[in-house]
């Protein structure tokens, strides 16, 4: 028996550089031992960056990386690297934009060529291993880079000068260029109805992305407006993509996105970060339209991130679930045959599932014709009428098909989860996990987001950390403490590496604890956002220009390849972006504590990219949800529930979590919670204040400021308060 001998990513953490620990390539990890060969041997580097969950990595894998010849080519006139856009997103970011200004293309596997300081000069996505998809074989290209870097190095040294500055040019915003203002959100808007497809829901053609900034920000306009036009948008597009294959009909959750324009094949892979926002979508749809489908799709997200991405021990959300089992399939896990439904259904059952679910003899999957995706073709009433049953009989059939479908699949081998838990991701799954318990009145996800919350603190927050003065680092950066990127690793055996925090995971991080404030009342959470935000600003924070990095200058002062160019991202791709959340985060710390500074800096922030922002249409969409936190006055909607008068507290909160609105907050204290040391400074100042405080019965305020409207007791006038509070434009 032969065992095949292990390269350096067996030393690595991540899922997807420990998938390659057994190819035949001598890969290194990012790093300076990786730079120093290629420079010491003079050699270019080969870049790959992909992700475990990534189909198209898998395949390269199979049929390049795993191959003896191919290896042969890479160890002999390369350095070889391998990195997980994951775990290291800042890196993935920069050598997107190279290589989308070198061929126009952009993606997973990102394969790129670069100088032994790494310069890119050369690349693309996925290379066949043979001629074809209009590609030339990586065996190819691997060679024909290998000649022009040892025969025509001038040529090469100044095609990487030239894609160092289109990468510099990117997303790197150099000043203030505008004022903050509302007709951002107009133009948004405008482009939105512009990519509308009216047929199917959604923005754009194939492949179909679902957007959800763009729609939080519509459906929240809708609900200040009631324009039609715009419930149209929403609901067509809540719908079509529900009722698709982009949406798993069998376990819950969204898929990454739809191939084709009406959203039947998806790319098969799950994040938990598109169904953290899709599940916020749902339900501000639900709390916008009142439409009870939204919020039976938001409880179903819920019940596939409880069952296959919580970590239900200890807290926390895992990462993604991949789209394949192996190297030869593409979604069969989750796609089926005629045959295969039939095996499990009763001859009634497998009518009315082929029926809804459009299953037949020929799918749509085209490695394998005989499989389908499963979405919703015939609605209920015209099964029922083709069937001549009642309505109610079908709907028991397809609940039972369903049950013994998702039994059935539960059967098969699974597909990989990635078991890592992101600080970003997480605060971005906490917070959509809080908006649903609010208004879903669902106790075990609240509880389940703060437990999460709670681990991303204990383990990921570094209270005081230590100054890094050769980076030029602030002193204020000294006490300010600092986020991890990572909380823990999906393989256990793998050691823990500790990646330094990014913008996003400070921002998301920031709002998830001020989300927890609001949803029990508990200081502590605000004082971690407080503090979190400080360090925000202390590290990422760009004092000349306004706005934020996304990273920090290496702790050495020495950045390994395109590190050292700064970025300030304002596009939604496909987390809601840095500078947008950054800013939210600073409006809502001010509107709690009234400090000027924190406002200052986020419209400081929002100017840097006033002048463009229209420009990026509904890829700015959260740079949209910005301006209304800035420009909107805020509304505190604060419950005070006496102890005798239970019942009527419940009433007036369930009233209060009613409308959606960006710039309502909400906050249930009991009586005797209602003490200065207890409130934030804004609060502080008016709620002990309060003349019904001990009055015996339950009441709502809206303040604003630093001012309170009078007491509220009656949820009909509380409903008409709060219409005419969230409705002002």
């Amino acid at each position: 028996m032969t065992t095949t001998a292990l390269n350096s990513l067996a030393r690595a953490s991540s899922a997807y550089l420990r998938s390659a620990m057994h190819q035949p390539i001598q890969w290194h990890e990012w790093g300076t031992d990786a730079f120093a060969a290629a420079q010491r041997e003079n050699k270019p580097m080969l870049l790959d960056i992909g992700a475990v969950w990534c189909h198209w990595c898998h395949v390269m894998d199979r049929e390049s990386y795993d191959d003896p010849e191919i290896a042969a080519i890479v160890n002999q006139h390369f350095i070889a690297v391998k990195v997980d856009r994951d775990e290291r997103p800042d890196i993935d970011s920069r050598y997107q934009a190279a290589i989308q200004a070198v061929s126009g293309q952009g993606g997973w596997p990102l394969t790129a060529f670069l100088t032994p300081d790494g310069k890119p000069f050369y690349g693309g996505t996925y290379f066949p291993p043979t001629d074809g998809y209009g590609r030339p074989s990586f065996r190819r290209v691997l060679l024909s880079i290998a000649s022009a870097y040892a025969e025509k190095h001038g040529d090469v040294i100044e095609q990487a000068k030239m894609v160092e500055s289109a990468i510099a040019q990117s997303e790197s915003f150099a000043g203030k260029d505008g004022r903050v203002s509302a007709a951002v959100i107009a133009a948004i808007q405008t482009s939105a109805f512009r990519m509308f497809d009216p047929q199917h829901g959604g923005f754009g053609q194939a492949p179909k992305f679902p957007h959800p900034s763009a729609l939080d920000l519509l459906i929240e306009r809708y609900a200040r407006t009631s324009d039609d036009n715009l419930r149209d948008l929403i609901v067509s597009t809540l719908e079509h993509m529900a009722n698709g294959g982009v949406y798993d009909q069998l376990a819950g959750g969204f898929h990454r996105y739809s191939v084709d324009e009406r959203w039947v094949v998806p790319h098969f892979e799950k994040m938990c970060y598109d169904n953290s926002e899709l599940l916020k979508n749902y339900v501000h749809g639900y709390q916008a339209t009142g439409a009870e489908f939204f919020a039976d799709v938001a409880r179903d997200i819920i019940r596939w991130m409880d069952e296959w991405l919580s970590d239900r021990e200890r807290g926390g959300f895992y990462a993604s679930q991949d789209a394949d089992i192996n190297m030869d399939d593409d979604g069969d896990y989750f796609t089926w045959t005629l045959d295969e439904a039939r095996a499990v259904l009763t001859e009634q059952e497998a009518e009315v599932a082929a029926l809804h679910y459009d299953i037949n003899e020929v799918g749509e999957m085209h490695h394998n014709p005989a499989k389908n995706v499963l979405y919703v073709r015939a609605p209920v009433a015209e099964i029922a009428r083709r069937m001549s049953l009642p309505a109610e009989r079908v709907h028991e059939l397809l609940a039972s098909a369903r049950k013994k479908m998702y039994a059935a699949r539960l059967q098969r081998p699974t597909p990989y989860i990635d078991k890592t838990v992101y600080v970003g991701w997480n605060s971005l799954c906490v917070s959509a996990y809080l908006e649903a318990a609010k208004v879903l009145h669902l106790e075990g996800a609240r509880r389940f987001a703060l437990r999460s919350l709670d681990r991303v603190l204990a383990e990921a927050w570094k209270q005081h950390a230590t100054r890094n003065e050769s980076a030029g680092e602030s002193p204020a950066a000294t006490h300010a403490g600092a986020l991890l990127h990572v909380v823990s690793y999906s393989d256990p055996a793998a050691a823990h590496r500790e990646v330094p925090g990014l913008l996003d995971d400070y921002a998301f991080t920031a709002l998830a604890c001020l989300d927890a404030y609001e949803a029990t009342a508990d200081l502590s959470y605000f004082r971690f956002a407080h503090a979190i935000t400080d360090a925000m600003i202390a590290r990422f924070y760009d004092p000349t220009s306004g706005g934020f990095f996304d990273s920090q200058p290496a702790a050495d002062g020495q950045s390994l390849g395109v590190l050292a160019t700064r970025r300030k991202p304002l596009q939604d791709s496909p987390t809601p972006a840095g500078n947008p959340m950054a800013a939210i985060a600073l409006a809502r710390i001010h509107h709690y504590t009234g400090n000027a500074d924190y406002k200052a800096k986020a419209e400081e922030t929002l100017e840097t990219f006033a002048g463009v922002a229209e420009q990026f249409g509904i890829f700015a969409a959260s740079y949209g949800i910005a301006v209304v936190n800035l420009l909107e006055s805020p509304v505190h909607v604060v419950v005070i529930a006496e102890d005798g008068d239970l019942d009527a507290a419940e009433r007036l909160h369930a009233e209060v979590v009613r409308p959606f609105a960006f710039n309502k907050t909400t906050l249930r204290l009991a009586a005797n919670q209602a003490v200065a040391e207890n409130l934030p400074p804004e609060l502080a100042a008016t709620i002990p204040n309060l003349p019904a405080l001990g009055s015996g019965k339950s009441f709502v305020v809206l303040c604003s400021g630093s001012s309170c409207q009078p007491p509220i007791t009656a949820a009909a006038e509380l409903r008409r308060t709060l219409e005419a509070a969230v409705q002002r434009s």
